[in-house]
């Protein structure tokens, strides 16, 4: 039996894993009709159409990073909601490593449809800058490069 830990943690998997191929379409079907992002740079998008609009030129003009993630944590909010924090690196196109500049924090909010599907409501991806405390983003881009070591161990 999956339980919401699962169920979240593989949601926001799909939603990198959507990312990392560059899937506008797929990604923006992982939200909910009123759902929204907030992107590294602080951009938004809201509703699953608009995600769609926001993320097709982007993927089709830039050679986009590769998203490595790890899951925090996994709090249920209620028994259709559940809030998700996650860290997570970027490694630059034709690179191996993760780029310390854009090490991040994700917080993901999901919602349970009528279906019984999660949706993402609000996927939050901001800056780890960790100003003034080097030591800080060291720590957590040396984790990230951990994970990245395992997942290319699995691909």
């Amino acid at each position: 039996m999956t339980t919401t830990m699962d169920e979240l943690r593989q949601l926001y998997e799909t939603l990198l894993d959507a990312w990392n191929r560059r899937d506008a379409v797929g990604m923006a079907a992982l939200y909910g009709s009123v759902g929204s992002q907030v992107g590294f740079d602080g951009s938004t998008a809201n509703g699953a159409e608009e995600i769609e609009a926001h993320l097709t030129p982007i993927f089709a003009d830039h050679p986009t990073p590769k998203f490595v993630g790890k899951v925090r944590e996994v709090r249920e909010l209620g028994p259709n909601a559940a809030l998700l924090r996650a860290v997570a690196g970027m490694i630059p196109p034709g690179k191996s490593d993760i780029n310390p500049e854009t090490n991040a924090i994700q917080t993901l909010v999901a919602v349970r449809d009528a279906q019984g599907n999660w949706r993402v409501q609000m996927f939050h991806n901001t800056p780890a800058a960790f100003h003034g405390r080097a030591e800080e983003r060291e720590k957590l881009t040396a984790e990230l490069r951990t994970v990245a070591r395992l997942e290319s161990k699995v691909t």
